[in-house]
C-alpha cells in the first residue's frame, strides 16, 4: 500500500464500552483507512475514526472481518465521520444495514470455496494468503 501506519490507543473500562486515548502516529493531511477484526456496536470504530479526523486525517474509511452490527451500530455509523465501511458477508447484514449507504459487504465465498477445495486435495492453503 506504501502507506503509513498509525494506532488508536483505547482502553476498555467495562465490556461493550470503549475509550479512545490517543492517535499515535501521523495521519495529518492523510485519507485513513481503520482496520479491525469485528465491528459489534460500532461504538469504538465510530469514536477511532472521530478521533483520526480530530488528528488532521482529511477522510476516514473502516474495514472490518466481521460486521455484527449490533444495537444502535448502524445509527452509530450513519451518524458518524466515517465515508465508507467495507465488511465481508460472514454475518448476516440486517434490512437497516442494507439500507446504510456507508455499509459495503463483501463476498468470501470464492476464498473459503477454494480453501475447502485445496483441503480436500491435499494443496497448499497459506499460499492463498501470500
Amino acid at each position: 500500500l506504501e502507506a503509513s501506519l498509525a494506532i488508536i490507543d483505547k482502553r476498555r473500562p467495562q465490556a461493550n464500552q470503549s475509550e479512545v486515548m490517543h492517535v499515535i502516529g501521523d495521519v495529518k493531511g492523510k485519507d485513513a483507512i481503520l482496520v479491525d477484526d469485528m465491528i459489534d456496536t460500532a461504538g469504538t470504530l465510530t469514536k477511532a475514526a472521530a478521533a483520526v479526523l480530530n488528528a488532521g486525517a482529511r477522510t476516514v474509511n473502516a474495514t472490518a472481518t466481521h460486521g455484527v452490527l449490533s444495537g444502535t451500530a448502524v445509527e452509530r455509523i450513519q451518524e458518524s465521520c466515517i465515508a465508507q465501511i467495507y465488511i465481508t458477508n460472514t454475518v448476516p447484514l440486517s434490512p437497516a444495514a442494507q439500507a446504510c449507504g456507508k455499509i459495503h459487504q463483501l463476498s468470501v465465498a470464492r476464498l473459503l470455496g477454494e480453501a475447502i477445495k485445496r483441503i480436500h486435495h491435499g494443496d497448499s492453503i497459506s499460499s492463498l494468503f501470500v
